[in-house]
């Protein structure tokens, strides 16, 4: 298991977004600590692991993060930003690679190449941002009220 380079996570007052961020080098970073970093941070937000919100959240981190290791190998890093409220999730993957990612057509027959479809359906916007040697991916989430399944 590869870790990050440096991880902060800060636990603030509701005023105030709560954010995760981790940078890697050369290795990578695991999908599995990426998805389990989205998952506590909505969770400690009232955002149960069980709910769709949280579950999608995970899934486009999983998209975004596996992407830029597959399309940029090397050094990247993956900032998260719940707003205070705790209803939205800004997602933003940066990576090493100027170039933009490429929605290809949808083929049921294809292995792989649609991952940027799920990513834009569920978030309520995708963004490549270019960033000095590569570019940041930003995707923004709209999450569920934090209502417990079934409530």
């Amino acid at each position: 298991m590869v870790s990050p380079l440096g991880i902060q996570a800060m636990d603030e007052p509701r005023s105030a977004p709560s954010r995760y961020s981790a940078v890697w080098g050369m290795a990578g970073i695991s999908i599995a600590d990426a998805r389990g970093a989205v998952r506590t941070l909505l969770a400690r937000a009232g955002h149960h692991p069980d709910q769709q919100s949280n579950q999608d959240a995970q899934l486009v981190v999983s998209e975004l993060v596996t992407n830029a290791l597959r399309h940029a190998p090397g050094p990247g890093a993956l900032l998260l930003e719940l707003s205070a409220d705790a209803a939205r999730l800004t997602i933003a993957v940066r990576d090493g690679s100027s170039d933009q990612p490429l929605l290809r057509e949808p083929d049921p027959r294809r292995a792989g190449g649609h991952g940027l479809h799920l990513v834009t359906r569920l978030c309520e916007q995708v963004r490549t941002v270019p960033s000095g040697e590569g570019k940041r991916i930003v995707a923004e989430l709209l999450l569920d009220s934090g209502a417990e399944p079934g409530g």
